[in-house]
């Protein structure tokens, strides 16, 4: 299982130095397209070759402009860099934990960075009753680890145990950083994205009668190649998304010498996932995703095929979920409204 996880880091770390320098051309792509099409449409009916028009603006453009484009992207990744943070709590409704508040689950988490020889990353809770996990961060002061409230209370501590270890190796792997990377850079896009279609809709189009149907025309041909763009780099997150997580699956049981425990957790986690009011961006980075993609894309393997990797390259039998429902009863908690930990109850 452990073959191959120092490969995997090395083109990790290749991939984010590829796509570092990959987004700013595509972002001068996107901007040579809109100057081609907006050159195209002003010269067309003036007796002039459109084709010739448009490459020659779009040219001219990016000529002019590429320490701007350059300049756009730089900034909005030192942004991401310093707040991403802070975005990824706000977007997941996550708060941080203390070891007071949670000693179990942070003595799990420290034995494993130990065992690993990594630096305890920061813990951070959903209060929901899905069963989820994900890791965040870009470098070794902003990894974090969060959980579920819902995952703390259904798994066993050697289950539980088992998915901070796939969070780990996700850190450990540099798949994390990769991935915010490519959020940060298909956000910037999105963002713009959804700027200038909102203008068309509620400025030129609102008021299209006052104004030259060309200037419409040309916001609407922006718009639709600033969502080309962003589809673009949806695709590169899904390419990263799939194989990283049977890698995860593949550290976890090396950290841990347990891959039962890793395929109940799964087995557990399947089919209670989602968080609600949770963006699709924060559900990719999650340990599992049932929930497709715009209604349309898988980002994650299906479990039963994880599970079935597991136990293939362990030999070690696939558990019993029967079992597996009647081994382990969550204690209740004193106070019905406050979810608690059901380690807290045993001795």
């Amino acid at each position: 299982m452990a073959i191959g996880l120092n490969t995997q880091i090395w083109n990790n770390n290749l991939r984010s130095i590829f796509l570092l320098g990959t987004y700013p051309l595509l972002l001068a792509g996107l901007v040579w397209a809109v100057a081609a099409l907006t050159g195209g449409i002003m010269a067309s009916g003036m007796g002039v070759d459109t084709a010739a028009s448009a490459t020659a603006y779009g040219n001219a453009v990016v000529a002019q402009y590429w320490p701007t484009i350059l300049t756009v992207v730089a900034v909005w990744f030192m942004v991401a860099y310093v707040f991403q943070g802070r975005m990824i709590r706000a977007l997941s409704h996550a708060r941080p934990v203390t070891r007071m508040e949670e000693p179990a689950l942070y003595n799990l988490l420290e034995n494993l960075c130990i065992a690993a020889g990594m630096k305890l990353p920061r813990l951070e809770i959903v209060e929901s009753p899905a069963l989820n996990a994900f890791a965040s961060g870009v470098d070794d002061r902003s990894y974090c680890v969060t959980v579920t409230r819902g995952l703390m209370n259904s798994l066993r501590p050697e289950e539980l145990e088992a998915v901070l270890a796939h969070e780990l190796t996700h850190i450990a792997n540099r798949d994390v950083r990769l991935l915010i990377v490519s959020v940060i850079f298909a956000g910037m896009v999105g963002f713009f994205a959804q700027m200038v279609w909102s203008f068309v809709r509620f400025g030129a189009l609102a008021r299209g009668r006052n104004r030259d149907g060309r200037i419409v025309l040309v916001l609407m041909a922006v718009a639709a190649v600033l969502w080309v763009g962003y589809m673009a780099t949806m695709l590169t997150r899904f390419a990263l998304s799939r194989r990283r997580e049977f890698m995860a699956d593949a550290g976890a049981v090396q950290m841990t010498k347990r891959p039962e425990a890793m395929m109940a957790a799964l087995m557990r986690i399947s089919g209670r996932d989602r968080i609600p009011a949770v963006p699709d961006d924060i559900a990719m980075m999650c340990v599992e995703n049932s929930h497709k993609f715009m209604g349309l894309f898988t980002t994650h393997p299906p479990i039963d095929v994880r599970i079935k990797a597991i136990s293939q390259a362990t030999g070690t039998p696939i558990p019993d979920m029967l079992q597996l429902r009647d081994d382990f009863t969550p204690a209740p908690a004193e106070n019905p409204q406050e979810p608690q930990n059901p380690w807290r109850r045993r001795p």
